[in-house]
């Protein structure tokens, strides 16, 4: 039987690609929460370079497409916005996969624009056990972003992910236009979101394009079903990431790393300039006048005694 789907097997984390002329190979449709990020690294180390949904505000061109035409644009019209995503993005950047929200909303639009992609649908043990860990993720990301969207900008494209990712989840326009805090998650409706969604991939993409998968099954079901042979299936751990805390930890970094090392940038500058300025460096200037100020502070005992 012809192969139909090739890894990448020059690909390099250090060199990116532009492969426009290949098309997207692998899409993951299953919603946030079901292992999407360690099916990533697997698509990774398979030799699938892939965007998933938490390094998006990473990627420039891709994010900003996504923010101006999707979810700003959603909350201007208190509506979710469904759009058509420029896939091409993601295959000038590097990628030539991509797993979790909000690419796995658009399965039928990328199913017409590269029919030769597969797909694979993650899941959990049952919906509860999902919406369980979906709503963890949800309160971890949301608290540090609502102190900080309203002072950083990258932290602003960040709200309105989140504000159009929460609406599309729970099937409410509310989170679009709610003040701060959100909205706690809707679970009875979040869950028939997320089954509704899973049945409609089952009803759409055909049998022979789509793997549904739990990523505890580790690599032996992925490999087949991407055609990967033996030799080439690797006989290490499946990768396991993302746990609760981990996204807890990632998503306060996202939101205070970039101040913190502008913060840096600028104290470097600073004590640059001071030095060239005056031919001390800060720490010495400080050391001084703090002798200054003590010897200041003695006299004046002296004087008092």
């Amino acid at each position: 039987m012809e192969k139909t789907l090739a890894p990448l097997v020059g690909y390099s984390d250090e060199s990116a690609r532009d492969f426009s002329s290949e098309g997207l190979k692998v899409v993951g449709v299953g919603y946030g929460r079901t292992g999407t990020y360690s099916l990533g690294l697997a698509l990774d180390e398979l030799g699938y370079p892939t965007l998933h949904t938490q390094h998006l505000y990473e990627t420039g061109d891709i994010f900003d497409h996504l923010v101006d035409n999707i979810f700003l644009k959603s909350i201007l019209e208190n509506e979710v916005v469904e759009g058509k995503p420029d896939f091409k993005l993601l295959l000038k950047g590097g990628y030539v996969a991509t797993v979790d929200l909000p690419f796995a909303l658009y399965f039928e639009q990328i199913r017409d624009q590269y029919p030769d992609c597969k797909f694979i649908l993650t899941t959990r043990e049952d919906s509860e056990t999902w919406f369980r860990s979906w709503d963890v993720m949800t309160s971890s990301i949301t608290q540090p972003a609502q102190y900080a969207s309203s002072i950083f900008t990258h932290v602003k494209k960040l709200e309105y992910y989140m504000r159009y990712l929460f609406a599309a989840v729970n099937d409410d326009k509310e989170f679009l236009t709610s003040p701060w805090p959100l909205p706690p998650q809707n679970k009875e409706k979040a869950i028939a979101s997320y089954e509704r969604h899973n049945q409609l991939v089952r009803d759409t993409i055909p049998p022979s394009h789509l793997l549904e998968y739990n990523v505890r099954q580790g690599w032996e079901p992925l490999c087949r079903f991407l055609e990967v042979g033996d030799a080439g299936c690797p006989m290490t751990p499946f990768p396991k990431s993302n746990s609760a805390r981990a996204v807890k930890w990632q998503s306060y970094s996202s939101f205070i790393g970039p101040p913190i090392l502008l913060t840096l940038v600028i104290l470097i500058l600073f004590s640059g300039a001071f030095r060239r300025i005056t031919g001390r460096s800060v720490a010495d200037w400080s050391c001084h006048q703090r002798s200054r100020i003590l010897q200041l502070l003695s006299k004046g005992k002296g004087k008092d005694s």
